[in-house]
């Protein structure tokens, strides 16, 4: 029986909750993997580079020789880590590198050896990442149903009490780790790279079928450092928009409850304040330093909403779109739930 199997097999082992495995460096691991895969590296990253070096500059047999030296020591250990794992499922481990070489075939015999089911992705994450972009360049996916509103309004809190609910709900901002503003990361783990924050976006939107939906919140083509493939982008712009109005005491209270111990963060605050100066002026960014510095929060924030972030998105306001005003709060889940009903029963159109 070959120990070797498809990308499609690998996937469907995913989805029945099997273990899979990054034998890669950890360097490799956190530029991208596939979601859920937990790293076992067979090299570290110090090691890598050296027997990479001895491949290009003396050979592959003394680079293979060399690699034995390494990894030898360290086989019980990752057979146990890998089993602890394991534990409990009659599923294989999936393991992989980056192209199914030589560091992921031999991690697949050292767990057969020890009688740990595990099977080796052909590819490798190559042949993974080759799936994704062909997904968004090609693939298919119900409709993305777009919340919008100024700035603090509260898209992200609704959206996550409709998907409290039962509504089909992707966070994007969430797999971004960003907020989606100039000062979006602040508290927040680091963002995923590019080609990570791609797979956990494949991951969510290969569920919606093609005559399903989703709700997200309208972002731009950049949520902070990563970006949305294209053909996402343009869906997220064919629907009718429904857009949340709030006060501005209510966006600032929202805002400053989205931030949570901030003044802990208040050094970080300076220098994406300073990065306004072209759009707002050395005068008005120094008196914003200034509030800053005095912890006027409430001050601040307002001054911003008004001054910049207001501007910057009200020249964005889609023609077609439901206005939700948020208050009564007693009513406004029932208001939203028709405006989704109401989108869903109209044909999307382009140039919302």
């Amino acid at each position: 029986m070959s120990i070797t199997i498809t990308l499609e097999q690998a996937l469907a082992l995913r989805e029945k909750g099997a273990l899979l495995v990054d034998a890669r460096s950890p360097d490799e691991f956190s530029e991208a993997t596939i979601p859920g895969a937990i790293n076992v590296p067979i090299l570290d990253n110090a090691e890598r580079a050296e027997v990479g070096t001895l491949y290009k500059q003396v050979g592959k047999r003394q680079a293979r020789q060399r690699g034995v030296e390494l990894v030898a020591p360290k086989i019980p250990s990752m057979i146990k880590q890998i089993a602890s794992l394991q534990a409990g499922t009659s599923l294989p481990v999936v393991v992989f590198c980056w192209r199914g070489g030589m560091r992921s075939l031999a991690l697949t015999q050292f767990l057969e050896l020890a009688g740990i089911p595990a099977r080796q992705l052909a590819g490798g994450h190559k042949g993974f990442r080759r799936h994704v972009l062909n997904f968004f360049e090609h693939g298919k996916w119900g409709r993305l149903l777009v919340f919008r509103g100024l700035t603090g309004v509260g898209k992200t809190y609704y959206l996550h009490r409709l998907a409290e609910q039962g509504y089909p709900v992707i966070d994007l901002e969430g797999l971004a780790n960003h907020r989606g503003s100039a000062f979006g990361n602040l508290g927040l783990p680091p963002q995923p790279k590019q080609k990570m924050f791609e797979s956990l976006l494949w991951d969510e939107l290969r569920k919606i079928p093609c005559d399903g939906y989703v709700l997200a919140e309208g972002e731009s083509r950049h949520i902070g450092r990563v970006a949305l493939p294209a053909r996402v982008y343009q869906a997220l712009q064919i629907e009718k928009s429904i857009w949340l109005n709030a006060s501005l005491d209510a966006r600032v209270k929202n805002i400053l409850e989205d931030y949570p111990a901030i003044d802990q963060l208040k050094e970080e605050f300076t220098r994406p304040i300073c990065a306004l100066k072209d759009k707002l002026g050395k005068k008005t960014v120094n008196h914003y330093l200034q509030l800053l510095n005095e912890s006027s929060w409430q001050e601040l924030v307002s001054e911003l909403m008004v001054n910049y972030y207001d501007p910057l998105y009200r020249h964005t306001l889609p023609v077609r779109r439901i206005e939700i005003d948020l208050e009564p709060e007693q009513t406004v889940m029932a208001r939203i739930q028709s405006a989704v009903s109401e989108v869903l029963g109209q044909s999307p159109e382009a140039g919302s």
